[in-house]
């Protein structure tokens, strides 16, 4: 759902270090009757480096029941699904990666997005009168 419909939200991506080091990633996921099911934030993760805990930092109760799986047209992407307890709200994953891949399709949500704003600037350009930063609607 992108602009004008919501609002758009990225993840900042992480270039890939000059000296060939990881970063060391911890990740806040909302569980829903302790279930999550979706992407990671970062791509090309260690997957031998993946923890789940309960708590941040290490803290809580280590969640072992997970499954970690890739796109078969983006294999740099990682997709997790975490099964805990359904009083688990949250699940702290922490990794390692080198970095992100930017895609095509980074640039084209962006695109996207900055057409949508231009579109809605021009209509109240159009529609409405701007005034030193309010809008104002001509009657």
């Amino acid at each position: 759902m992108g602009y004008p419909d919501g609002i758009d939200i990225f993840k900042n991506k992480l270039n890939k270090k000059p000296n060939g080091g990881s970063y060391l990633i911890e990740e806040k996921l909302t569980l829903v009757n302790g279930v999550y099911d979706g992407p990671l934030a970062h791509d090309n993760i260690n997957n031998q480096s993946l923890t789940v805990y309960s708590g941040p930092r290490y803290s809580g109760e280590e969640l072992r029941n997970f499954t970690v799986s890739f796109p078969d047209d983006a294999p740099w992407q990682r997709v997790i699904r975490i099964f805990a307890n359904s009083n688990v709200s949250e699940a702290y994953v922490t990794y390692e990666t080198p970095g992100d891949t930017v895609e095509a399709e980074d640039i084209n949500v962006l695109q996207s997005g900055l057409t949508a704003v231009q579109s809605e600037v021009e209509r109240y350009k159009e529609h409405g009168r701007i005034d030193g930063g309010s809008f104002r609607r001509e009657v």
